[in-house]
């Protein structure tokens, strides 16, 4: 039997962070990738037959990556700005209007806010609030690859007040106290819903951790566009991993992980054939409740994805009534039915197991940021790929499978109440002649890459701190198995594509090894 000093299990950006780090270190390791092709969420992929249009199919921009993971592994990774932040088409008195906001606010906002709003009050609230955040991800994302720091010492960080608006008390307060519009209220809100089935004021704070995961990343909370694709940062970590030594396995399906505590069996079928390999530490890239089946145990929690995923890929972008240039809507983050008021609607209505009536959603076009992606007779011929992410939509309503194009088809309405043209219209056509459109729900995300529920966080966000005192000192990684870890993002501070799972999951292997580690498992991580 193979062995190895460390084995881990799915080929996702954080398994391949993880494997870089260790390989690094001087490990024997091994991955081993269920699908044929590494990568996980973080792929591009050629979805429309006969045209040559690299889509990031399921994950799309890059927040949380840290520059120190990018220097320490000499990744050859460019995220580029995008020029505007947002775009919010809105329906004002019977009149088509909209907010815009630039990725470093100027005279443009400004003026965006004021034609809105009446005035300059909520710009001004605007700057603060987020002058406010952006103190605090400046304090908060250098901690996110150090071992876990007491909350009480992050509190002491960030600020009694600001720790009290966005951590102790649900962020729809301070939401409301800090804006009155209801299409500005919803667009910061939105932050705190991708991803996550919950509301403003939801008393299990499940919002206010994602909204903080989406304002921290870098210390700036910058959504940046991946230059090559999504599958240019794994090809960059792949590389890395197997530049340092590590194997990497695709087509290993793993069936069953068994260990002692010192040693462990990892079982995998490849080309239909059983084979077992053994290892001194497992790392596991999957969801905790996949880990959970691998063990031999049921699950105690199946989480549950509430998004909705549509690649469009158009031959020009379509006109808004707004009058707004469709270069400049659809560059950042385009909200879409997204103010504060509708977002709990959708909320209510979703929970009670319909459908939106008005289906919030966001887009954003790739390639006027980075046109590489398309062929360049594509490009010159004023091509795009739109993205599409449909939120409050948790999976239980797709159990019927006709609710999928009911679901996109309500999307795509929602859209075309803002344009002067259906976005249907725009759509270019494959090899086949079919419209290039493709819908993934929560419960194709989980068939097509194994997210249990299509939950793309692999379960609700955790605070980044240490929440109990055994806690404190921890990597976040630990599981009731000293040599078995989660390096994926069922991770406390894992989640969106950011390698800080696979960075901590590496470095608590490299504590044990270095006799800095211990078998002590926190109370909070026991499985």
């Amino acid at each position: 039997m193979e062995r190895y000093d460390a084995v881990v299990v799915g080929g996702g950006h954080n398994g391949l962070v993880a494997a870089a780090y260790l390989a690094k270190a001087g490990l024997s390791v091994l991955v081993l990738e269920r699908l044929d092709h590494i990568g996980g969420a973080a792929v591009s992929e050629r979805v429309f037959p006969g045209l040559d249009a690299r889509l990031s199919r399921y994950s799309y921009l890059v927040s949380l990556l840290p520059d120190q993971i990018v220097a320490d592994l000499g990744l050859k990774v460019r995220l580029a700005s995008r020029a505007v932040a947002s775009y919010t088409p809105v329906i004002r008195h019977g009149a088509h209007t909209g907010l815009l906001v630039e990725r470093d606010p100027g005279p443009a906002t400004e003026a965006s806010f004021r034609a809105l709003t009446g005035g300059d009050t909520e710009y001004a609230a605007w700057r603060r609030f987020y002058g406010e955040l952006g103190a605090m991800a400046r304090t908060l994302a250098p901690t996110m690859l150090e071992p876990l720091r007491p909350a009480h010492e992050m509190r002491a960080l960030v600020g009694a007040e600001t720790w009290e608006r966005f951590v102790a008390t649900p962020v729809g307060v301070a939401i409301e106290e800090a804006f009155r519009d209801d299409t500005v209220r919803g667009v910061v809100l939105t932050d705190a819903l991708i991803g996550t089935f919950t509301h403003a004021h939801d008393p299990s704070l499940r919002q206010n951790r994602c909204f903080l995961y989406h304002v921290i990343g870098n210390g700036t909370g910058e959504w940046r566009v991946p230059v090559g694709g999504m599958g240019a940062v794994t090809d960059e970590l792949a590389r890395a991993a197997r530049s340092a030594g590590a194997t990497l396995r695709t087509g290993a399906k793993v069936i069953r992980i068994d260990t002692d505590g010192r040693s462990a069996e990892v079982r995998y079928v490849a080309n239909e054939q059983d084979e077992a390999v053994s290892a001194a530490y497992v790392l596991a890239g999957v969801a905790p409740a996949t880990l959970d089946r691998l063990l031999g145990r049921t699950p105690e929690h199946v989480p549950e994805g509430c998004q909705i995923k549509i690649n469009l890929l158009l031959t020009r972008l379509p006109r808004f009534r707004s009058g707004v240039d469709p270069a400049q809507a659809f560059a950042g983050t385009l909200h879409i039915d997204e103010g504060y008021t509708a977002l709990r609607q959708a909320y209510d209505e979703a929970a009670a197991g319909q459908l939106p009536s008005r289906m919030p959603s966001e887009l954003y076009c790739h390639t006027l940021t980075d046109p590489s992606i398309l062929a360049p007779e594509l490009v010159e011929q004023g091509w795009h790929t739109v993205t599409l992410f449909g939120l409050q939509t948790p999976a239980r309503l797709f159990d019927d499978p006709d609710q999928r194009d009911k679901a996109a088809q309500a999307c795509l309405s929602a859209l075309n109440a803002y344009l002067e043209e259906p976005i249907e219209d725009c759509l270019a056509r494959d090899a086949d002649g079919r419209p290039c459109l493709e819908v993934r729900s929560p419960l194709d995300i989980e068939s097509s890459i194994g997210m249990p529920g299509g939950h793309i966080f692999h379960g609700d966000l955790a605070w980044p701190w240490a929440e109990a005192e055994d806690e404190v000192g921890t990597w976040g990684v630990e599981t009731a198995v000293p040599n078995l870890l989660i390096c994926g993002s069922g991770a406390r501070r894992g989640g969106g594509v950011s390698g800080i799972g696979g960075h901590n999951a590496a470095k608590a292997v490299l504590d044990f090894v270095a006799g800095r580690g211990t078998a002590s498992i926190p109370e909070a991580e026991r499985r």
